[in-house]
């Protein structure tokens, strides 16, 4: 029986190609299809932890950008900070990490295919979409994956629903932290991302508002941003996406269509990393239903401590209590930064 490929990758974002970088490395043949033209961007809070950053070195991906040596909670004149025990993460535009994964995929010869994942079938020996046929299929593409309806995995959007919103402000970025800020009704990610530039993510559950509006919630930011014209907005949501599985037959989930929490703690290339490693080991041993145990294992932390925070910052008066506790309670502040870094 032949195959175009031993594996379709179906999504040309971090999460798809870290797997298609892996799987080259394993020794497969892989083929990516993607609809949308490189650069990909998207609403990204674009700060690398350490332990994402270090993987990415791994697979030979250095993307420009700015140090950053930790995390800090501001809500007025309070703040707490907790810097990285394990190194230096990286703040780096979505647009530039694609192009450096695209470009290194490039030279491991991965084939890129233009197009969408329509009509899926497998058997049981093989799985065919987009005109290629392949051993497996991963999807990695997003919160709203084509492959995961195709493939008969069922999903939802998960409560609270919250959403996040992106825009490039051109300051020179005031910390080597990536600065949290605290409001009753959102935070605002503040993430260096160049010599004269910074993202500002906002995470909030008021669907409909504009950045521009949301931004007003933190007017001590807004007035460190300034009035020079920013870039684009960029949005997303809902962000919590339950999923009922991992894998079906020959296809693997991987990424944002594997299932999310939400964007709180920063973890989302990491954890994509992460996930594209456990993947590709499935694929290696012929394991895929241990696939979904891993799976469990490796975002468990990250699922466990990210829903409490959600759950719990609902409550106002707990929310409120968020960045003073932090403040009065220093260790337990890097210690939970530490753990969600590596």
């Amino acid at each position: 029986m032949s195959f175009d490929a031993d594996l379709l990758v179906a999504g040309g974002g971090p999460a798809g190609l870290a797997t298609a970088l892996l799987a080259r490395r394993a020794g497969m043949s892989v083929a990516v299809v993607e609809p949308r033209a490189d650069p990909i961007d998207k609403a990204c809070g674009e700060g690398l932890m350490p332990g994402g950053l270090a993987r990415l070195l791994a697979l030979g991906v250095d993307p420009a950008g700015v140090p950053l040596h930790g995390i800090a909670y501001r809500a007025g004149r309070r703040c707490a900070h907790a810097r990285f025990a394990a190194g230096p993460g990286r703040g780096v535009r979505r647009t530039t990490l694609q192009a450096a994964l695209h470009e290194r995929a490039a030279q491991a010869g991965i084939a890129w295919v233009t197009g969408r994942v329509a009509g899926l079938r497998q058997d049981a020996h093989g799985v065919e979409a987009a005109g290629v046929r392949a051993r497996w299929l991963v999807g990695a593409d997003g919160l709203h994956s084509r492959v995961r309806r195709e493939a008969g995995i069922a999903s939802a959007a998960g409560a609270p629903a919250r959403f996040g919103q992106r825009r490039h402000h051109p300051v020179a970025p005031w910390s080597d932290l990536v600065e949290v800020w605290w409001s009753p009704h959102a935070e605002a990610y503040v993430t260096p991302v160049a010599p004269g530039l910074v993202g500002v993510a906002i995470l909030h559950r008021r669907s409909g508002l504009g950045y521009e509006t949301l931004l007003d919630g933190f007017p001590e930011l807004r007035q460190r941003l300034g009035d020079a014209p920013a870039g684009p907005v960029r949005g997303a949501g809902p962000l919590r996406r339950t999923v009922a599985a991992r894998v079906r037959g020959r296809v693997l989930l991987v990424g944002d269509a594997a299932g999310y929490e939400d964007a709180l703690t920063g973890e989302g290339v990491s954890l994509a990393l992460n996930q594209a490693e456990a993947a590709v080991s499935a694929l290696v041993s012929g394991d895929l239903a241990g696939y979904e145990t891993q799976w469990r294992r490796r975002t468990r932390t990250y699922r466990l401590l990210t829903r409490a925070l959600v759950l719990a910052t609902s409550a106002r008066p707990v929310r409120g209590a968020v960045v003073p506790l932090c403040v009065a309670v220093p260790p337990l502040f890097r210690g939970a930064v530490n753990v969600l870094a590596g």
